[in-house]
């Protein structure tokens, strides 16, 4: 049953790289901040399991750190419950304006998204724990790539892929060279992950020969590959 999902999962790789177009050179990643570049999403929207930090600039007792609930909802102070899941920062900003108009004489108010309860990413390939791991904030590719345990020796670290939703639901792969970044040549392609992302190590290619001689010469063969083609005098 694991082989089926795994055989599944892959499968549904290749038909995203088929359909994918792909961005070779991804902005660089600035001063911790998601990067600002071309296949970047509309504003972010407030899902379930978010903490929000709720700032009144003018009443700062009213000042709070809450979480989003399973059903979407906050409560805040003066104005009870909330239906917040679902609006940007901006739109929520403005929605707690108007309804604290009425109680406070200057309602300056600031909607900070502190943590992102429901987001994961997905690494998978040529590392040592492929899997399903929490967006905590930001996470960049090697951060990701760390919480799966590192890359295997048969990774092709020059060509890792990110496939990511673009505009109009549309799927967009990203190549980055990690190595670039292991080696400190290149920190830039360390670019940072949004939620949903798969982060796809391949295999090298002298790694898919390695198995070859395995599956059908060392299996096949009875003698010793490093004995049977080595140096004679």
């Amino acid at each position: 049953m694991k082989n089926f999902t795994l055989i599944k999962f892959l499968f549904i790789l290749l038909i995203l790289f088929a359909c994918a177009p792909v961005v070779k050179n991804p902005a660089p990643l600035h001063d911790h901040a998601f990067q600002v570049s071309p296949y970047m999403e509309q504003e972010y929207r407030i899902q379930i399991g978010d903490g929000l930090d709720i700032k009144f600039f003018y009443n700062p007792e009213l000042n709070e750190l809450v979480t989003v609930r399973p059903d979407g909802r906050i409560s805040l102070q003066l104005v009870h419950e909330i239906k917040v899941a679902g609006l940007t920062p901006s739109e929520l900003t403005d929605s707690l304006t108007q309804k604290y108009a009425p109680e406070l004489k200057k309602p300056e108010i600031t909607v900070i998204v502190r943590s992102f309860g429901a987001h994961k990413i997905y690494v998978d390939g040529e590392v040592n724990k492929s899997g399903m791991f929490p967006l905590m904030g930001l996470m960049t590719v090697m951060q990701a790539i760390s919480q799966a345990g590192g890359v295997k020796d048969t990774a092709r670290t020059k060509e890792v892929v990110i496939i990511r939703h673009g505009a109009d639901n549309r799927r967009l792969a990203l190549q980055v060279n990690v190595q670039k970044v292991l080696d400190g040549t290149d920190m830039s392609q360390d670019i940072a992950l949004k939620p949903f992302d798969i982060v796809y190590v391949p295999r090298s290619s002298i790694a898919n020969v390695d198995i070859w001689v395995d599956q059908y010469v060392r299996k096949i063969l009875p003698v010793n590959i490093t004995t049977g083609f080595g140096y004679y005098p």
